[in-house]
């Protein structure tokens, strides 16, 4: 009996260490290619593609997520309210689903209700953590809109210049790039202001995200370029708010969010005015605007933790068309042109202790999670943590050929200014300008094979 015992105790240890090694690149070989998210993929192609929980959950698990379903679609009001109280007294929008559409991209417009795009805002130089240095009396982020009898504090328009840009074939594509304009600010900004928009990305398989160890993110960092493909690659450190630790970042459009509760906190806090425990004052604190009223936080614990556990445990679509020839040879050409410098197309995730259904999964989000130099046309020209003014985190591309079902009108890039996939590549430059180059030079025939492979995702 004892023998039993130190056999099956060996056998556990081995089996714990072995799922603890680096997670890593996979081999693609003898793997169903429409698994995106591993055992957590879900087989749904229409505009609710984004929005289901992992298949298995127990029923805590299933409840908590159901709550925290409930909290992302739930308007909040202004203050004193018996429920959904807090709003503001400035902010960008009323509700987590108001930015994130089905889950999914926001719409890149400036003070209507479906507005999904935010702008941080800065002045050179950083703050005590390293982090961007906030303008007095604005904070880190502008907030458009205003309760009842309170002033947002700038108002902002955008417009768009057309750009031809002309293929080595013949053929013509017009790019938009966009100029946005502060009016009616409540107070004067200061003159060397930093300001830079940020589109609300989707948010599912972000648990799946947040388990991939950090020394495989780590080790795709190339920072001499040994390899001499033109890409380094560089993790952004940050500060985490709750554990006052630096950490790696993850989550973001420059990776400045180390964790879900970070990113789910911070949202709250800045896109609505609503404090909790992560995020105890309001964004307006010691501004004029400020409501002094008592109620901090003003988001129950439970449901701010149930929120970031249904961001946890969002399921990924599922590929399609993969047998496709026109799909596997454009997926070659994304291999051959080297896209896949970033854009990593399979992971493995790592362990969580709390919650198996995250470990050791097989997934392709075509991304390495790094910040990369994407060249002066994409620059925001505003540093965050180590992401320098034109550094940009690689984003997931999985779910990316459903973004017109679930958004409606799709967008992309980092401001939503691309209105088709094509148009997302062909503003691409810095680290990857040597891809794009190839791109350009493809035929027509080819270009449309990549695209068909990249709406397979």
């Amino acid at each position: 009996m004892k023998k039993l015992y130190i056999i099956s105790s060996i056998s556990l240890l081995v089996a714990f260490f072995t799922m603890c090694n680096k997670a890593s690149m996979v081999d693609e070989s003898a793997y169903d290619e429409r698994l995106s998210g591993g055992s957590s993929t879900v087989f749904d192609a229409t505009s609710k593609a984004f929005g289901h929980a992992f298949d298995g959950l127990n029923n805590r698990d299933a409840q908590v997520h159901e709550l925290g379903d409930g909290a992302f679609g739930q308007t909040f009001v202004a203050a004193p309210a018996l429920i959904n109280s807090g709003l503001g007294p400035v902010f960008n929008n009323v509700s987590c689903i108001s930015c994130h559409h089905n889950d999914g991209k926001g719409t890149p417009t400036a003070g209507f209700v479906n507005s999904s795009l935010l702008f941080r805002l800065s002045i050179p130089g950083t703050d005590v953590n390293g982090g961007p240095l906030a303008i007095p009396n604005f904070g880190g982020q502008l907030q458009d809109v205003a309760i009842f009898g309170k002033q947002a504090e700038v108002n902002m328009s955008i417009s768009y210049t057309d750009i031809p840009f002309t293929y080595t074939s013949g053929e013509t594509v017009t790019l938009r790039k966009p100029t946005y304009t502060v009016t009616n600010s409540y107070l004067p900004l200061p003159a060397n202001y930093l300001i830079s928009p940020r589109l609300a990305p989707p948010v599912f398989g972000l648990g799946l995200l947040q388990n991939i160890p950090e020394q495989t993110i780590l080790s795709f960092v190339d920072k001499n370029d040994a390899n001499n493909d033109g890409i380094t690659g560089k993790a952004n450190f940050v500060y985490n708010a709750h554990t006052h630790k630096t950490e790696l970042g993850r989550f973001g459009l420059k990776a400045s969010a180390p964790t879900l509760q970070i990113q789910v906190a911070g949202a709250y806090n800045q896109d609505m005015g609503i404090t909790s425990y992560v995020f105890p004052k309001e964004s307006s604190f010691g501004q004029s605007q400020s409501d002094n009223i008592n109620d901090d936080p003003e988001l129950a614990d439970s449901i701010l933790d149930a929120t970031i556990f249904y961001t946890k445990t969002l399921a990924v679509p599922a590929r399609r068309n993969v047998t496709s020839p026109y799909v596997i040879q454009g997926k070659q050409l994304f291999m051959q042109m080297n896209c896949s410098g970033c854009h990593k197309p399979n992971l493995q995730t790592g362990v969580d202790l709390n919650f198996a259904a995250l470990n050791n999964q097989r997934i392709q989000p075509f991304t390495d999670l790094l910040l990369h130099d994407m060249g002066n046309d994409l620059a925001d020209g505003r540093p965050d943590y180590l992401a320098t003014g034109n550094e940009w985190r690689t984003a997931p591309l999985w779910g990316i050929g459903l973004f017109a079902k679930t958004n409606g009108t799709p967008f992309y890039l980092h401001d939503g200014r691309a209105r088709t996939i094509e148009e997302a590549i062909l503003w691409h430059g810095g680290e990857a300008q040597k891809s794009k180059g190839k791109y350009t030079q493809l035929s027509k025939a080819d270009r449309t094979k990549l695209i068909s492979f990249l709406q397979s995702l």
